[in-house]
Order: C-alpha cells, then sequence, then structure tokens
C-alpha cells in the first residue's frame, strides 16, 4: 500500500465539492481536484487547501464524457505508478429542469451522462485498484430528489435515483475486499445548485428552519472516508434537516 492517500473529487471547484476536497485534505488525503472548465474556481480550491497545510492538484476533464474520463486516469496512473485513489468522491451533477412534456433530448441526455453515467465511467476504473489493495471508498453525493421524486425533475430525479440503486448493488459486490460505497443525500443546501431557489419558501418545509451548509455535508463525507466508518457500506444517508422524504 503506498503511504501516500489518494483522494479524488469530482466537481470540486465549488460548493459541496470544495467544501469536501477541503475536509479530506485537512484528514491527510492528498487531493486530486476534477473540474470541467472553471480554472479560477479550481484553482481557488486548491489555495485554500495548500493554505491550510494540505495538498492538492488539478486534474480537468469531463465527466460525462467516457475518453475523457479514460484518458485522465490514465494519464494520473502513468504519473503514479506505485499508488493507487483510495477515495472516489462521485460529487458532480447538473441540472436540467422542466415538466417531462417540454422536457428536451438534450436536457435529458446531459443530465444522465453528467449525473449517472459518469458514477460508471469513474467507479469501474478506480475501483480495480481499490480491490487489488482490499481498501477503498466510493462515496457518492445524491439527492433528495432520487428518493423522493421532484416535479420538474424527472432527469434530475431518474440520474440520483439511479446512482442510489447502483450504490446499494456496487456495495455488495465488492464489501468482502473492504471496499466501501455509500451515498449522501443532500437536501436543501447552500450551494451553486441551490442559489435559484426560493430560500424563504423552502425553509418553511423543513424542521430545522434553514439551509444547510457545504461543510456539514463535507464533515458526513469525510466520516465515510475514514477508518472510523469501515463497517458501513451500502447506506444512503439522508442530510437534510429533518425534511420528509
Amino acid at each position: 500500500m503506498s503511504e501516500k492517500k489518494y483522494a479524488l473529487v469530482t466537481g470540486a471547484s465549488r460548493g459541496i465539492g470544495r467544501a469536501i476536497a477541503s475536509a479530506l485534505a485537512h484528514d491527510g488525503f492528498e487531493l486530486i481536484l476534477n473540474f470541467k472548465s472553471n480554472t479560477v474556481e479550481a484553482e481557488k480550491t486548491k489555495q485554500i487547501i495548500e493554505e491550510n497545510g494540505g495538498k492538492a492538484s488539478l486534474l480537468p476533464f469531463d465527466v460525462s464524457i467516457q475518453l475523457e474520463v479514460e484518458e485522465a486516469l490514465r494519464w494520473w496512473k502513468s504519473e503514479h505508478e506505485s499508488e493507487y485513489i483510495q477515495v472516489l468522491v462521485n460529487n458532480s451533477g447538473v441540472r436540467k429542469d422542466a415538466l417531462l412534456v417540454w422536457m428536451e433530448n438534450e436536457d435529458w441526455n446531459h443530465v444522465i451522462n453528467t449525473n449517472l453515467n459518469a458514477f460508471f465511467y469513474l467507479s469501474r476504473i478506480l475501483i480495480k485498484d481499490m480491490l487489488i489493495h482490499k481498501n477503498g471508498r466510493i462515496i457518492n453525493i445524491v439527492s433528495l430528489s432520487g428518493l423522493k421524486g421532484l416535479a420538474g425533475q424527472t432527469n434530475y430525479s431518474a440520474s440520483k435515483g439511479g446512482v442510489i440503486a447502483a450504490t446499494k448493488a456496487l456495495a455488495q459486490e465488492v464489501a468482502r475486499k473492504n471496499v466501501t460505497v455509500n451515498a449522501i443525500a443532500p437536501g436543501f443546501i447552500k450551494s451553486d445548485m441551490t442559489v435559484d431557489l426560493d430560500e424563504t419558501e423552502h425553509k418553511k418545509l423543513i424542521p430545522m428552519g434553514r439551509f444547510g451548509e457545504a461543510e456539514e455535508v463535507a464533515d458526513l463525507a469525510a466520516f465515510l472516508a475514514s477508518e472510523k466508518a469501515k463497517y458501513i457500506t451500502g447506506q444512503i444517508i439522508s442530510i437534510n434537516g429533518g425534511l420528509y422524504t
């Protein structure tokens, strides 16, 4: 097993992804920060980690495009032949909301490719080394929408619901090799994904009366990545302030 512990977080340039990357760096992981195109914000995440004594590198690629995923991970492996990525956080996600009757093919496919297919592209490659080393964590960021379903989000609900089902299945495939697979289902969290929502109205639905913070999701992700969570697998953990699902 390599001395260094590496964690790859997709969509790490802002919001929940940035918070998770920072939390994992604090716990001693060397971070690989994935992003699609926002180099400025990705560099900011890297700077935050390094200012707090951590280590991070950037690895830009589009998680929705299989070839880009494969090429990026192949390059990383060529630079780190004796090492492996111990923790994968599938965090990248997009929304293209519309009622199904008005939904365009492009909006359906883009959401499915980014939120669901990316889980497959990344996990299939990285889990091989986890199994060889008999140690690994896959943490999928899903959504309340994937549990409950929300009107206007048939594509988003389908993508996150698919990852939820895949989490439960994959966990059973790899448990004997000390690889855990879990998912975190945030409710309303302050982030780019919720910036267009009416917070005043939505807070009325939440028993705690507020939106969550990205750091609160990150603390849960860091726990699931730790040795303290080694007997937890196949779980979908909601973090939503008591919002009924």
